[in-house]
């Protein structure tokens, strides 16, 4: 399977001989705050399947800051799915090892979010989606989340406990996630997107995150 040439590889977090592989690329919308927790989280993880080595390349990891709207990471990451499906089936590769493309981003204050949401879904691209932004997700590893932020983030931000070091927020380091937090945090997120109806737009379900699908079928983790 050809590599991406020039991008951020995390490669399997534990290398072994003999292992069934699966190459994961993901496009994130931070250049910080989500390549930190998802190195974070391969360190700490406990796979789903063992026998299974995941090579994560972080696809946009040089990308400036216009290459990081929600369309912009979704029309990216569309042309790379179709590469990658094209080589997988000369390779004659089975399907469930084929590559999988990701994009992670907020609602924040973008325009086109439905948009790029269709043509992910369209283009066999997946999305983990965060309402108002990422760190609803972190601070579900920490508390329930109730109300709503009115698409404000900063709102978010300062119940994370670790808020007085507003600073270095965007980092996410290994202490603020707390080993065995991820099981915690999916059941809090569940309980907290149930409470949109499915009536409700995704670009409208304050606050939303799917965060935990990445990491289990992206990454391919069942708790940290």
């Amino acid at each position: 399977m050809a590599r991406t040439r020039g991008k951020d590889s995390l490669g399997p977090a534990k290398q072994q001989r003999g292992r069934r592989r699966r190459v994961v690329h993901v496009f994130t919308e931070g250049k910080v705050t989500e390549p930190d927790y998802i190195r974070i989280v391969r360190d700490q993880g406990v796979y789903l399947d063992p026998s299974m080595a995941v090579d994560v390349h972080i696809a946009n990891s040089s990308a400036p800051g216009s290459q990081r709207k929600p369309i912009k990471l979704v029309e990216a990451a569309v042309r790379l799915m179709r590469e990658q499906a094209r080589e997988a089936k000369r390779s004659g590769l089975k399907k469930e090892f084929w590559p999988q493309v990701w994009c992670l981003f907020d609602r924040d204050e973008h325009e086109s979010i439905d948009t790029a949401l269709k043509q992910a879904r369209e283009g066999d691209v997946r999305v983990a989606f965060s309402h108002p932004c990422f760190e609803v997700w972190r601070l579900l590893h920490h508390k329930p989340v109730t109300g709503t932020f009115g698409g404000v983030c900063d709102d978010v931000a300062v119940r994370l406990p670790f808020a007085k070091d507003v600073a270095n927020l965007k980092s996410v380091l290994p202490e603020q996630i707390e080993r065995g937090s991820f099981v915690e945090a999916k059941k809090r997120a569940l309980k907290m997107n149930a409470t949109h109806g499915d009536h409700v737009l995704m670009v409208h379900r304050d606050p939303y995150t799917d965060v935990f699908t990445f990491v289990e079928d992206g990454l391919g983790i069942a708790s940290y």
